[in-house]
């Protein structure tokens, strides 16, 4: 890993350092975030623990704290650094986290007013999608299915299956399946199914609970029996006598 992987706005922010200074720490960023991938938190928590020791005020590496943190379920943890990112950069991009933190840290009240801040008028399309789909979680818990619903009516849920708003229509799906609506839910199941080419969801699981299919119940198909091999003459009278 050389650091050069990042982004070119993280590069931007990591000016304000020294040289070798950035290096190491733009190394450490892309290490956490590989971990993260990998799912070793432990490792990714040390990287960006080390990167926030040395560039305490960039934002990219607040934000790589907090998302390690929200990946490990310390809600307060990343909280605190997502507000402290918004502070430092001035931008409310992480809002839909920000408003699934205090869901996770049981403060629906407060998850519902962040949500209907300002800055939330401000969010990229993608961000507007992912709120939505936090919001819907937080009516859920709060037992307002009705809701819920509606908090997932954007016009982007009308898009095709090339646009990537599988996560949005599963969202939907899934919630139409709380309301009863067994038909709909189908509908939208399989429009998820057609965007999500990463199986990011299980929504081709969730088709077949729908259509009564239990894939653990069906055995092999005949063509897919492979006989054992059988033995050669050889093996089955013994290695031949020397003459």
């Amino acid at each position: 890993m050389t650091g050069k992987e990042l982004d070119r706005s993280v590069h931007v922010q990591l000016r304000t350092l020294s040289k070798e200074n950035a290096e190491g720490v733009a190394k450490h960023l892309v290490m956490a975030a590989v971990q993260l991938e990998a799912d070793d938190m432990d490792a990714a928590l040390a990287h960006a623990e080390t990167a926030v020791r040395r560039a305490g005020r960039v934002p990219a590496a607040r934000e790589a704290l907090g998302m390690v943190a929200y990946r490990m379920g310390d809600f307060a943890r990343a909280l605190n650094e997502f507000r402290t990112v918004r502070r430092l950069s001035g931008s409310s991009h992480l809002l839909p986290l920000m408003v699934d933190c205090e869901r996770g840290l049981g403060r629906h009240a407060r998850a519902l007013e962040l949500a209907a801040t300002p800055e939330a008028r401000t969010l990229a399309d993608d961000e507007r999608i992912e709120l939505a789909i936090v919001l819907s979680g937080v009516r859920r818990d709060l037992g307002q299915l009705d809701a819920a619903l509606l908090a997932l009516q954007l016009p982007a849920l009308q898009r095709g299956p090339k646009a990537g708003v599988h996560r949005l229509q599963y969202a939907y799906a899934d919630t139409l399946m709380a309301l009863g609506r067994v038909d709909e839910a189908r509908e939208w199941f399989q429009k998820a199914v057609e965007g999500d080419t990463e199986n990011e969801t299980d929504a081709v699981e969730r088709l077949d609970e729908i259509d009564g299919i239990d894939l653990t119940d069906l055995g092999p198909e005949e063509d897919d029996v492979v006989a054992p091999p059988q033995p050669s003459p050889t093996e089955a009278h013994g290695s031949p006598t020397p003459a």
